[in-house]
């Protein structure tokens, strides 16, 4: 999969939403115990204790979602880590699992496509319709995920539905543009923007269905992402038609 590492379209302002999203991830990330400069976390067995508590307290649980109802802690949790009491509002959680990552290098990677994405889609849409896209986009994805597996218990944390979603922005708005990226293994190459997301949004479904038919699951939330990707594709549609209704009403208006 292509990892676009730099947009050619010159933006008219100064990104500050995308800004203050990749700095607000960095920030909860050096917060929780998934990060090794928190060290008020302990070390070892007690950290991966923690961490595992955290991601439970603050993640997405399809369960949870799709009922309202807060999951008791996993046995196994339970019996390796010990008691645990916290109270958890379930759609709560749907926002704080945007912000939440596994470790650095899901961090980095998710935020450098928002850092490059998140950029020209941001100029196109303005900062508070950007802004709250993004939030709608991760919802459209961590509910979409839950409901594709409403009996499921494992969390799911990281902004990658948010960041798909605005992707697919990005892909009905400028699918013109071009993206500088990193293919694997070692080459870098200035791709059409359509490529790089079409590409994308292939490998999310081809690697769900691979997952579907596999005995061991991965712990990438594909599904999750395609529901992104759509909803963001959805709402460029949307907001393209609306762009030239609003300047007939406009010129309707001033005659």
């Amino acid at each position: 999969m292509a990892l676009p590492l730099y947009d050619s379209q010159p933006t008219r302002r100064v990104p500050w939403v995308t800004y203050l999203l990749v700095a607000a991830n960095v920030l909860v990330f050096l917060i929780t115990p998934m990060a090794n400069f928190s060290t008020w976390y302990g070390e070892g067995k007690v950290r991966e204790c923690k961490a595992v508590e955290f991601t439970l307290q603050h993640g997405a649980i399809p369960k949870e979602l799709t009922t309202g109802e807060q999951q008791p802690i996993p046995s196994q949790v339970a019996r390796e880590c010990g008691p645990s009491d916290f109270h958890k509002v379930p759609w709560v959680s749907a926002f704080e699992s945007m912000f939440l990552h596994s470790g650095a290098v899901h961090l980095l990677g998710n935020l450098v496509a928002l850092f490059v994405v998140g950029m020209g889609v941001e100029d196109r849409l303005g900062r508070l319709r950007y802004l709250l896209s993004y939030l709608f986009f991760g919802l459209v994805a961590v509910y979409g995920f839950a409901y594709t597996s409403p009996d499921s218990t494992v969390p799911l944390i990281g902004a990658s539905g948010a960041i798909a979603g605005v992707m697919g922005v990005y892909l009905i708005l400028n699918p013109r543009g071009r993206f500088v990226s990193y293919v694997p293994p070692l080459f870098v190459l200035r791709l059409p923007a359509w490529v790089v997301m079409g590409l994308f949004f292939v490998v999310q479904w081809y690697s769900l269905r691979v997952d579907a038919v596999s005995e061991e699951k991965s712990s990438v939330a594909y599904v999750a992402h395609i529901y992104g990707f759509i909803a963001g594709a959805l709402f460029a549609i949307a907001a393209r038609r609306a762009g030239p209704a609003r300047r007939r009403i406009a010129a309707l208006s001033r005659g």
